[in-house]
């Protein structure tokens, strides 16, 4: 197990194995060589997630998440592992590496406006990058997915 803190000061930890009681999902995303984003309304550009839905899998939740929020096609999925946020009101987000199919154009991207193409994340301007972007514990997880051996062919 790992810790970090987070951009509030919380503890995180994360885990490299199973866990079925997460209740968000995130998607480090890759297609093409490049890294999919998604660019949120009101956060600015970070990678796809969000909350499981009553009767989701993990995977079909990673899925859908994908697709509202960039309107992109998985190809590959592969579960890394999961972090928690300990707080009053602790969650734990599932964490996966994607390699994207296709992106398709959607009239309505939900709370985000939509898919962005990055080569890495620092090429994100710092004006409209994400909070989440500079989270030490999601870092640590971009990180690893330069090691094609933990990203899905």
């Amino acid at each position: 197990m790992l810790e970090f803190k987070d951009f509030e000061g919380r503890r995180v930890t994360l885990e490299f194995k199973e866990n079925g009681s997460a209740g968000h999902v995130l998607a480090i995303c890759r297609m093409d060589g490049k890294y999919l984003l998604t660019d949120h309304k009101i956060r600015g550009v970070e990678f796809p997630g969000g909350k499981v839905e009553p009767g989701e899998t993990l995977e079909e939740a990673v899925h859908r998440e994908v697709f509202e929020e960039t309107g992109a096609s998985i190809r590959a999925l592969k579960y890394i592992g999961y972090y928690k946020v300990h707080d009053a009101e602790s969650f734990m987000k599932a964490v996966y590496f994607a390699d994207i199919k296709d992106i398709f154009f959607k009239c309505d991207y939900l709370e985000t406006m939509g898919p962005v193409l990055f080569g890495s994340i620092d090429e994100v301007p710092e004006e409209k990058r994400s909070i989440l972007l500079e989270d030490d514990c999601i870092r640590y997880l971009y990180d690893m997915s330069f090691d094609d051996t933990f990203f899905p062919k």
